[in-house]
Order: C-alpha cells, then sequence, then structure tokens
C-alpha cells in the first residue's frame, strides 16, 4: 500500500525499478517505448501502431505528433511532467498532479502499457515492475530544486556517462540545457524559471552533490533501497 495519499496540485517524486533489480530496458526500441508512453500518456488520448511511433523515432530521433494531438493531451491530461531520467533497471520522474487521481490514472496507464508491451516482446509473465510505484512529496522549492538535480545526475552512475550525463539520451536534462523537444508537455519552466539562463541551471546540476551524499539524498526526498 502506498504510504501517502496524493494531492491535487502537489509536485511528488515518483519512481520505481524492476521486480528483483531486474533490468526492464533490454535494447534501444525498449527505452523508446517507455519515452513515448511517460511523454504522451498525460492524457486519456488513446494512440495506435506504437511500433510506427518506435520506428519513427529510430531513424528522426523524434515521435510523429502533430500539434493538434499536442494540444488535446494538454487540455485533458492528468498530470504535469517536470523532469525524468531512465536507467537500465529503474525510473525517476517529477510530477504535479492536475486532476484528482490523475497520478494513479497516468502510473496505470504507462506501467501497464510498458509491462504489456514488454511481457508479449519477451515471452514473459507477472510483474516487471516491484510492488506499485514509490511517491514522495515535494513540500518545498528547495526540494523541488534539489530533486531536479537527482534525478538528472542519474547517469553518473554509469562509467559510460560520468559527467557526460548532459548527452545522456534517456533524461530531460538536454531538454533543460538545449532545445525542449517535448514543448508543453514537459514543463521544465518551474524549474529554469528559477535561474538566469541555461548554462545557470547546467553549472547548478554539476555542482550539485545530489548522488554523492546517501544521507542527504534520503532526507530530501529519497528512499530508494540504493536504487
Amino acid at each position: 500500500m502506498r504510504k501517502i495519499a496524493i494531492s491535487f496540485g502537489e509536485y511528488y517524486h515518483i519512481y520505481n525499478r524492476g521486480n528483483n533489480k531486474q533490468t526492464i530496458f533490454l535494447e534501444e526500441k525498449d527505452w523508446i517505448r517507455f519515452l513515448f508512453l511517460v511523454v504522451y500518456f498525460q492524457s486519456p488520448l488513446f494512440f495506435e501502431n506504437l511500433n510506427r511511433q518506435v520506428a519513427y523515432f529510430v531513424r528522426n530521433r523524434a515521435f510523429n505528433i502533430d500539434e493538434r494531438e499536442k494540444k488535446k493531451i494538454e487540455s485533458r491530461r492528468y498530470v504535469e511532467l517536470v523532469n525524468f531520467a531512465f536507467m537500465s533497471n529503474h525510473f525517476h520522474l517529477t510530477l504535479r498532479e492536475s486532476k484528482e487521481g490523475g497520478t494513479a490514472a497516468y502510473m496505470q496507464r504507462v506501467l501497464c502499457g510498458y509491462t504489456k508491451y514488454f511481457n508479449a516482446k519477451y515471452k514473459k509473465s507477472g510483474h516487471l515492475f516491484q510492488g506499485p510505484y514509490k511517491a514522495v512529496h515535494v513540500g518545498s522549492n528547495d526540494q523541488l530544486l534539489y530533486l531536479s538535480t537527482y534525478i538528472h545526475r542519474n547517469p553518473r552512475e554509469l562509467n559510460r556517462w560520468k559527467n557526460k550525463e548532459e548527452q545522456y539520451p534517456w533524461s530531460s536534462l538536454s531538454d533543460y540545457i538545449g532545445r525542449n523537444r517535448w514543448g508543453a508537455l514537459l514543463k521544465n519552466d518551474v524549474v529554469l524559471s528559477q535561474f538566469k539562463d541555461t548554462n545557470e541551471y547546467r553549472k547548478f546540476v554539476r555542482t550539485s552533490v545530489a548522488k554523492t551524499t546517501e544521507e542527504l539524498d534520503k532526507n530530501m526526498l529519497i528512499d530508494l533501497d540504493k536504487s
């Protein structure tokens, strides 16, 4: 059972990992599929043939979603997505609930949709994720800013991306310091508006102590059993 009630208008750190810490992304198309779900399942809008969207992304590094569809999502969304990072066996999101019960509806669409896809593709059955997703309330602006650095510094755990997290393809950091690929569907302004420019935010992430001080991480927002 979830330890906290999720309230309308509040920000939350949402995260989960693979069951028994198993890998949840086995090839690039899996990462792309999960990215599509996280960005575009923010409303009840239904999409047909997601395999076609994944194939389009492989070729163009973007999804084939027109502005009218994006507007429909924006007008009916359950949540506002603030930032994200996906690792091989877990993920992190910052969300603001924009409709009562919206976080639960959104996460059910994302996690059930991805689990169904993964199990069918790899001929698996049962739970892909380790129980219900975890949610931690973001109680202050300091926590919100710290969480943004914690999430965006996650790739530092990987030798290949040590000190190169700005180039990591499966997080929103590049959307903070460069062009926002998702427009209004990634509400990064709640963080970026507090900095003079994107370079100042880049420096803020680089110099953060997030992911280096376990006790501070835990006290601020994290309870991940070192995931």
